[in-house]
């Protein structure tokens, strides 16, 4: 007989993951450490999540569905097309990888050991992706139909996310990344506001 979810148990589980993935990071997480701090058996963890990735993404997809949200939000609030793509930049580069104590490090140590078999999927971050390029193409004031650069520019600038991300967990200050995303905004500007 199959075994009944319940919400409150994937609930316990997430809570548990979440703070030891931030007090261990991915690679110091084990599912018998994620176990005993949500009070469920290493086994049962296993009825809710397929992997210890898989239990990572519950917690992050929630987390960047609600920041990009935020983003949007803020960059409709700025009149200045340069002001807006700047604060893009800078949220992406220096806020996000150090939101939650650097969480965003949690993805990319799972990202660098993990294995097909684990079960990755790009969704994420083509959602991401995606999404930044809405955002930047509503920014800079370009029409739907010539974005396709800034396709391309949202995931070099994911890629580029991934490296602030690091750096944030190496100790690198949050405000060097600024020169980054300022120059950034400034090529951008020259490229699609002439």
């Amino acid at each position: 007989m199959a075994q009944v979810k319940k919400q409150e148990v994937r609930d316990h589980i997430l809570k548990g993951a979440e703070s030891l993935f931030a007090d261990n990071g991915y690679v110091g997480t084990t599912m018998a450490a994620i176990a005993a701090a949500s009070g469920v058996s290493k086994s049962n963890i296993y009825v809710y999540f397929s992997s210890k990735l898989e239990i990572l993404w519950a917690i992050s997809n929630p987390w960047l569905l609600q920041r990009f949200d935020a983003l949007e939000a803020d960059a409709h609030s700025i009149p200045e097309v340069e002001e807006r793509v700047r604060m893009i930049f800078r949220f992406l580069w220096c806020e996000l990888p150090a939101e939650r104590n650097g969480f965003a490090n949690n993805m990319m140590q799972a990202l660098s050991t993990t294995s097909e078999s684990d079960g990755y999927s790009r969704e994420l971050l083509g959602w991401c992706e995606e999404r930044l390029a809405e955002i930047l193409g509503e920014a800079l004031e370009i029409p739907e139909h010539e974005q396709g650069d800034i396709r391309s520019l949202a995931h070099i600038a994911f890629m580029a996310f991934d490296g602030f991300a690091v750096g944030q967990n190496l100790g690198v200050p949050n405000n060097a990344c600024r020169p980054s995303a300022d120059a950034m905004s400034g090529l951008l500007m020259q490229r699609f506001r002439q």
